[in-house]
């Protein structure tokens, strides 16, 4: 018995070892998903779907915000993004429910599923679920405002060797680096710990620039911070000890594209 206990102790020291770090007391969820197309009319009828389908039974059922974006720079061209923000995870279930039960919505989804295997509407579909870190919990508001002007857009993603790295670089935007991307013009739409995907564990997040000039002049004023370059060499913050690579993905949004 005293081995049992002894083994069922460290198999729980273990778990909790393994667990992530709460995150936000409020905490908001992004679901993304990753629409890999070929070149063709799979873009069309995709675009076509998500415009005319997708985004008005988002507005029916209550989901958002959301976002839908090209990429213009990155792997896996042509692709489409799209982005979803929940308040709570039983918002996600309860959502996805009304989703289901929206008889206008699985009328037209069958319908755009229909397509033969030799021309299917798209190759693949890779979904992910973040979480929203301290500072930047939620979705920016912002984002959606009516009228903006299109903006360029860019995924990152920092992937990390283990969670404690993970929680490490988390922790270097929660008390520092947020405040310098803002100051520097590298504005946040969202920041988020990824719960499920791919390439875990990982941050992904989305920043917004006005256009390409405007983010070289961001990423520009970012190298050249003394406070960054301070942060960056603090022990337990550098790259080498919380972060194994680095990937982004440039993006512009489409035209019925709520964040923009």
């Amino acid at each position: 018995m005293k081995r049992r206990t002894m083994l069922a102790g460290a198999a729980g020291t273990a778990a909790l070892a393994a667990a992530p770090e709460p995150g936000p007391a409020d905490p908001h969820y992004i679901e993304l998903n990753f629409w890999r197309l070929r070149n063709g009319s799979q873009i069309r009828r995709m675009n076509d779907f998500l415009s005319q389908v997708y985004l008005p039974m988002c507005r029916r059922v209550g989901i958002g915000p959301v976002g839908f974006f090209t990429n213009v720079i990155g792997p896996d061209s042509p692709s489409i993004v799209t982005v979803a923000g929940y308040p709570s995870l039983a918002q996600i279930e309860a959502l996805h429910q009304k989703q289901e039960a929206d008889e206008e919505f699985r009328k037209q989804a069958a319908a755009f599923g229909a397509a033969p295997a030799t021309d299917p509407p798209y190759l693949r579909k890779e979904s992910w679920l973040l979480r929203g870190i301290r500072s930047v919990p939620r979705i920016d508001p912002s984002a959606t405002e009516p009228g903006r002007a299109p903006r360029l857009f860019e995924l990152r993603i920092y992937e990390s060797h283990n969670l404690r790295a993970n929680r490490d670089k988390i922790a270097m935007f929660d008390q520092a680096e947020i405040a310098i991307f803002r100051r520097c013009g590298l504005l946040p739409v969202f920041f988020g710990q990824a719960l499920y995907g791919s390439r875990l564990p990982n941050l992904t997040y989305l920043v917004a620039y006005d256009d390409m000039a405007g983010r070289e002049k961001a990423w520009a004023a970012f190298r050249d911070d003394p406070e960054w370059k301070k942060i960056s060499q603090k022990p337990g913050w550098t790259d080498p000890e919380i972060v194994t690579n680095i990937s982004n993905s440039l993006l512009r949004p489409t035209p019925y594209s709520p964040i923009r």
